[in-house]
């Protein structure tokens, strides 16, 4: 009969209960459950596999650039890193509240890490997020255009709750980017949250963006009420590559 339970939960793509029941089987626990108790067990099982199974659909979709987590970052008061600012972030009431957070600071220092790291943990709460360089979104919509899929591309974008835009500002928006970014923030305004990162101070985006008028009606929309992490100290990245090199020296 057991092999008949399993084979229907199999059917019905019950695979949290098919695990659970098949390892309750073989170490001999289903004795120790009362009925109720046993299918408490199972069905939380279903729901913890089918909720991991949703948390990896939504870190796939967000194609992060690398793995990152809000408990490996490192808070040295050099870097002008708050902990406790983060962690208020990590509960991802920004999201909720369609907020932006703004990180910048020089190359190397770890604004895209910690800008993932607030990516992952909002997928682990189950908002739907999208990572992208800015530069190359740009590219990428260039082309959604030439192909006719634009208007699909865009609204993938609007629908996200979480907007991750890496390396904001390397160069100066031409008059097609420019308008691209101004429709994506226009969309998203109190409909979705966005995090930027950029080597460029916030005052400085003006000059990046171009065009006055158009300048003004972004950069109020994204500066406005935003939060904001300003990273200093120097690159993690030289540290790290000068470790490695005193590291070889040693053992040769």
């Amino acid at each position: 009969m057991n092999k008949e339970t399993i084979e229907k939960m199999k059917a019905m793509k019950l695979s949290g209960m098919v695990r659970a029941f098949t390892t309750s089987l073989e170490n001999e626990q289903q004795n120790k459950y009362t009925a109720d108790e046993m299918v408490n067990f199972l069905i939380q099982s279903e729901w913890d596999e089918r909720q991991n199974r949703a948390i990896n659909r939504l870190i796939t979709n967000a194609r992060f650039r690398y793995n990152a987590s809000v408990e490996s970052l490192h808070y040295d008061n050099n870097r002008n890193l708050d902990k406790n600012q983060i962690l208020r972030y990590a509960d991802c009431s920004y999201v909720k509240e369609n907020e932006n957070i703004l990180i910048t600071g020089s190359t190397g220092i770890g604004k895209s890490y910690i800008a993932t790291a607030l990516g992952y943990q909002a997928c682990m709460l189950g908002y739907k997020v999208m990572y992208a360089n800015t530069n190359k979104l740009f590219s990428r919509l260039k082309m959604a255009k030439a192909n006719g899929i634009y208007v699909k591309e865009m609204a993938k974008i609007e629908r996200q709750d979480l907007l991750i835009l890496d390396d904001f500002g390397l160069q100066p928006l031409d008059t097609i980017n420019r308008n691209m970014l101004m429709e994506i923030i226009e969309d998203r305004h109190g409909k979705g949250a966005s995090i930027i990162t950029s080597q460029i101070p916030v005052n400085k985006w003006y000059e990046i963006i171009g065009e006055q008028t158009i300048a003004d009606a972004i950069l109020d929309r994204i500066v406005h009420s935003a939060h904001r992490i300003e990273i200093k100290g120097e690159s993690l990245r030289k540290k790290i590559s000068s470790v490695k090199i005193n590291t070889e020296t040693i053992n040769n």
